[in-house]
This record gives structure tokens, sequence and C-alpha cells, in this order.
């Protein structure tokens, strides 16, 4: 959409009237004279088809309706004065990226050096919360309200979800899957598990994560895919944390189902085993989600080709 504006220099010159109320000490900051500040602002009130000032023989007033604009006036200046600094001065940009504790703990924050090698004027900032995962609440949406277009702060947030986020871009990045993983030590302890018989004797760790009961990985689901029956399924210690659930794991202190792709170094490390190989698909997805008005930013483009090319194609359905 176009707009016709009056020239800029009269919403300046009416900024420094308005600040002085003076026409004559206005003409002093803008180096111009006081007549010329005077037909400047007669350009803007003729634009307007209002007056902006009470002219009375020795003072300047505002009117109502010059009142009530000087405010977004003075806002609009500071942001072109803004936008100059930055190309004066370089300024660093930013990206502030939210996500899952688990998936920023166990996969965003080990391959994030190579986003930072890539972009190294990109100052990116990481935040890990809970509110990342659907749940019953509503997904919060950024107004223009709560946006200082005057910040380079860009945003995105990974969603653990369903996808549906009105009012932003969304894009699916990866549908995991959920192993049953547990220590080394644990598998071949005082009561080993080489066989699927032997999960009856192991302790059931329950990952409490997500806020909707009926999306989170179920045991009940992973044995009946197993073929185990006559075991009982909710027995075990609860984590409101997947991170912690992953820490119980490695402690040893039973077995426990994660998201494959979360262990992957573990695994290759030896510090954790998958003994089986059954796995059951996780009910929500992990989408990359950016409010409208940055979904076209440089840099959020930018996070979105690393990121898809770092989540590999073979994992994502």
């Amino acid at each position: 959409m176009s707009y016709r504006f009056p020239p800029l220099s009269t919403f300046r010159t009416f900024e420094a009237a308005a600040r002085h109320l003076s026409f004559k000490k206005a003409a002093e900051e803008l180096h111009v004279t006081p007549s010329a500040v005077s037909q400047q602002i007669k350009n803007l009130e003729s634009y307007l088809g209002l007056p902006l000032f009470q002219r009375q023989p020795n003072a300047l007033r505002l009117t109502e309706d010059g009142t009530a604009m000087i405010p977004n006036i003075r806002a609009g200046l500071d942001c072109f004065a803004a936008g100059i600094e930055i190309t004066r001065h370089g300024k660093t940009r930013s990206l502030n990226v939210s996500a899952p504790p688990s998936f920023a703990t166990r996969w965003l924050v080990p391959h994030l050096s190579r986003f930072s090698i890539a972009h190294p004027d990109v100052a990116i900032r990481i935040t890990s919360n809970p509110d990342t995962i659907d749940g019953p609440h509503a997904f919060p949406v950024r107004t223009d309200e709560e946006t200082d277009p005057r910040q380079e702060m860009s945003e995105v947030a990974i969603r653990f979800g369903s996808g549906v986020y009105p009012g932003h871009r969304v894009e699916k990045l990866l549908t995991p899957d959920y192993v049953l993983v547990c220590s080394p030590a644990l598998r071949d302890g005082a009561t080993p598990l080489h066989t699927l018989d032997d999960l009856r004797r192991q302790i059931l760790i329950h990952d409490e994560t997500i806020p909707v009961v009926e999306k989170r990985p179920s045991w009940t689901q992973w044995l009946k895919l197993a073929g185990i029956a006559g075991m009982d399924s909710e027995h075990g210690p609860r984590f409101s944390n997947s991170v912690l659930v992953h820490e119980a794991a490695l402690g040893g202190q039973g077995v426990a189902l994660v998201i494959r792709q979360h262990v992957e170094a573990d695994v290759a490390a030896g510090r954790l085993v998958i003994p089986f190989s059954f796995t059951i698909p996780a009910a929500y997805a992990y989408f990359l989600v950016t409010p409208e008005a940055d979904a076209e930013n440089t840099i959020v483009l930018a996070f979105r080709d690393w990121i898809r090319a770092e989540i590999s194609p073979q994992s994502a359905h």
C-alpha cells in the first residue's frame, strides 16, 4: 500500500515549533528564517485541512489537533533517526529463538555453532520455554503494539505441537518418533535387559512434559506394539520436563521413552542404548513459527534455511 505524505521537512519543522512554541526558536534550530518556518507550517496545515497552532500576538499554542498529532510525529522522526544510525554504525543484528527445553538442550545448542560461524554478524539469543509446547492454553500472538520498530531484534519460535498458530508463518521441521532407551549399566546390570520379557523387572520412567495427557508418549502404546501383555504400564516415577527424563535415563534410574532425534549423540557416544527397535510416532511435530511481520526478514530467512539444512531429511516425515 502506498501513501502520499507532505515533505518530511514539514514534519521536522512542526516538531521543532511545537517543542519551542516559537517559530523564531525553531528557525534558529533549523538554520532557516522564521518566515520559512511559518510557510512550512502553513503548507502542512493546508495539506491536513486544519490548524495546528493558535497564533496569538505574544504566544504560540498548539491546537487540540496539533497536541494529538505531536507524539506520533516525534516517534516517527525517532524511527527515521534510528534507521540512519543503523547504517552509520553497522549495528549488530539480533535474533531471538525460543524453543522447548529438550529440543534446545539436546538438538539446537549442539548444532548452533554452525549457524554462528555462517552468520557472525548475528547476535543470537536462545530462550528455553515450556510454553513452546502446545497445551490447553492459547498460543501467544505478538501484536504490533508490542513491537518497537526501532529495534533490530527479530524472533522465531520452535513449537512442539499441532501446527495451528493463527497470524504466524508456520513451517514443519520434523515429526519425531519415540524410542526406548536406558543406560548401558542398566542393560547389563543385576536385572539385565536383553529380552522383551526382561522389561517386567524394569522401572518405567514417565514423561509428562506435554500438558495434554493424550498427546504424551505412552508406555501402554509402546508395550502393545512390542507385544507385551499383562504388564503394569503406569508404575514408575514421573517427570514434568523431558530434560529430567533424559537425565534419569542417563543415571540408570529406569527405562524411558524419548525422542530418538534427541538421543542420537548419546547413543553414538555409548552413554545410552536403544535395546529394542520399536518406535512410536509423536502426536506432535516441531514447527518453525514466525510472526508475519518478521517472516521475510533476512535474518529469519537465513535461520530458516540453516535449520532446514541441519535437520536430516531422512528424519522429517
